[in-house]
């Protein structure tokens, strides 16, 4: 059967999510339990990578296995195998065709940034702090411009094995509110997309910053976005910020 597994984990124990030899990460922490509980080698399939020190609510896999097991007891069985920091929230049985990779119609991601002099011990973890003034409608009229579909080149990793660097964002919003933990401001930037290239959601994320302190200009940003050249030196936002909330299939359910 085809299992379609739904996984949220705390990155910055792992060093993103393929498998890389010895290394610990996600995949490789999956794939260990499910061939274990399957008793032969398996191949898990994701919906993408996510890069070290980066979250996931909302991961999806799949995997095909031989032994008959319901979905609540396969969970029951991947979680008792791995460490706490990864865990599959469901399980479903999917058709053949399925695959978490090639199904898949959009990814979501969200970065949090908290934006005042202290940083709280609960988002140590899970944000970004910006102890500078951030304009924050400078940054959403910046995020404007990176709606649609555009070549990445300027805002992606320079080595790539991607055939495109061709990507279409659907949405990008920059919000605030205030954080009752941390009594502190927190800036959310969620960008939803038709795929994201490695290091693309924290490329733009650095520039939407730089704009917010007023440290580049749009023409600049337009003429990096538009020709796809390298045209200034954008910050790489730290990846613990980042956190990939959902992914959708054409099934209407993430």
């Amino acid at each position: 059967m085809n299992f379609k597994l739904t996984i949220q984990y705390d990155g910055t124990d792992f060093h993103g999510w393929q498998m890389q030899g010895e290394l610990r990460t996600v995949q490789g922490e999956l794939t260990r339990a499910l061939s274990r509980i399957d008793g032969r080698d398996v191949v898990v399939h994701g919906s993408g990578r996510t890069d070290a020190g980066v979250h996931a609510e909302g991961q999806v896999a799949n995997v095909q296995l031989e032994k008959q097991i319901t979905p609540e007891k396969l969970r029951a069985a991947i979680n008792g195998n791995t460490g706490k920091d990864v865990r599959v929230i469901h399980v479903e049985v999917v058709s053949e065709n399925f695959h978490a990779r090639y199904s898949a119609l959009e990814k979501t991601y969200l970065y949090r940034i908290m934006n005042g002099p202290v940083m709280s011990p609960f988002w140590l973890r899970y944000a970004h702090q910006e102890a500078r003034p951030l304009d924050l409608e400078h940054m959403r009229l910046t995020a404007k411009l990176f709606l649609g579909t555009h070549d990445w080149t300027a805002f992606s990793a320079t080595h790539s094995d991607v055939g495109s660097r061709t990507r279409t964002i659907n949405r990008l919003e920059v919000s605030e509110a205030l954080d009752r933990h941390a009594r502190s401001r927190m800036i959310e930037i969620t960008a939803s997309a038709d795929g994201f290239l490695r290091y693309m959601v924290r490329f733009i994320v650095g520039a939407l910053l730089m704009t917010g302190r007023h440290e580049i200009d749009e023409c600049r940003l337009k003429s990096a976005l538009f020709t796809g050249t390298r045209a200034f030196a954008a910050e790489t936002a730290p990846a613990k910020g980042l956190t990939l909330k959902r992914v959708s299939y054409d099934d209407g359910r993430d």
